[in-house]
C-alpha cells in the first residue's frame, strides 16, 4: 500500500483502540450503513458538479468520505478477525483480473456489450465455483438487491430481463403502453380506490424508466437534473416575490405561474 494509505489505515486503527474516540469505538457494521448510503449521494452529486464545471475538489473531498467507509469497515472486520482491508483489496483485484480476459487474456470481446455480457456468464462460473449458484440462479432478478432506491431497483430490474429477450422491440410500443397505464389510471382515479390508484402510479412510473432505457437514458440522472431545473425556478419565483416584500404563502397561483414561466424564459 501507499504511504498515505497506510496512515489513513493507522489513523482508523487509533481511533478505534482503547483511549481512541468514544464514537467512533462504538460503531458497527450496521451503524455505518446508513453514513455509507449518504456518502455514496454525495459522491454521486459531487461528479454532476464535475462533469458541469470541470471543478474536481468536492469529487476528490466525496471519494476520500467513501474510502473512509470503506476502511472503518474493514478495520471493524479485522478487529473481529473477519477480514482485512488488504483481502478487501486483493479480491477486487483478482475479481478485476479475472473478469476482463479480453485484456489480461486473449480473449477477443468487441464491443461494450460483449463485455457485459461476458461479465455476467463469469460472474455465474464464479457462484457456481463458490457453491452459490442455485440460491443466485433461482431468479436473474435476484442479483438486484431489494433494498435499491425504487428508481435504481427499476432501471436495474428491467435490464436484466432485458437481456434474456423480455423486452419491447422499440421504444414506440413503450409508448403505447405509456398511453395504456395513463387510461388505467385515470380509471382507478374516477373509483377514488386509493389502492388501485398507487398501483397504477407506480405501473406508469415503471413505464418511463423502460422508456428511458430504450433511449438509452439513465432516468437517475434525467430525474436529478429535473429536480435541480425545479430548484432553480423556484428559487427565482421566492426570490421576485421578497423583492416584493411577498411569500409563496401570500401570493396567488397566477403571480406564482407568471413568475415560472419568467424562470423558464431565462
Amino acid at each position: 500500500m501507499s504511504r498515505s494509505f497506510d496512515e489513513l489505515i493507522n489513523v482508523m486503527a487509533r481511533l478505534r483502540a482503547p483511549g481512541g474516540c468514544p464514537w467512533d469505538r462504538e460503531q458497527t457494521y450496521a451503524s455505518l450503513g446508513q453514513y455509507l448510503i449518504e456518502e455514496c449521494y454525495e459522491t454521486y452529486d459531487a461528479i454532476r458538479e464535475a462533469e458541469e464545471t470541470g471543478k474536481t475538489d468536492n469529487l476528490k473531498e466525496e471519494l476520500g468520505d467513501v474510502l473512509l467507509q470503506v476502511v472503518f469497515h474493514s478495520t471493524i472486520a479485522a478487529e473481529r478477525k473477519e477480514f482485512t482491508i488488504d483481502e478487501v483489496v486483493e479480491g477486487v483485484t483478482k475479481k478485476l483480473i479475472l473478469r476482463h480476459p479480453h485484456v489480461f487474456e486473449d480473449k477477443k470481446l468487441e464491443t461494450a456489450e460483449d463485455v457485459l455480457q461476458n461479465w455476467d456468464e463469469l460472474k455465474k462460473a464464479e457462484r457456481a465455483a463458490s457453491g452459490t449458484e442455485k440460491a443466485a440462479t433461482e431468479s436473474i432478478l435476484d442479483e438486484v438487491p431489494i433494498h435499491f432506491p425504487a428508481l435504481l431497483e427499476a432501471q436495474k430490474l428491467t435490464k436484466k430481463a432485458a437481456r434474456v429477450g423480455f423486452d419491447w422491440e422499440n421504444a414506440e410500443q413503450v409508448f403505447l403502453k405509456i398511453d395504456e397505464e395513463l387510461a388505467e389510471t385515470r380509471a382507478a382515479v374516477e373509483t377514488g380506490d386509493k389502492d388501485s390508484i398507487a398501483e397504477e402510479i407506480g405501473d406508469i412510473l415503471f413505464s418511463v424508466i423502460n422508456l428511458a432505457r430504450k433511449l438509452e437514458i439513465d432516468a437517475e440522472s434525467s430525474l436529478r437534473n429535473t429536480n435541480r431545473k425545479f430548484r432553480t425556478r423556484f428559487k427565482f419565483v421566492e426570490s421576485e416575490l421578497r423583492g416584493k416584500s411577498k411569500s409563496p404563502e401570500s401570493a396567488s397561483l397566477e403571480e406564482m405561474d407568471e413568475l415560472w414561466n419568467s424562470a423558464k424564459s431565462q
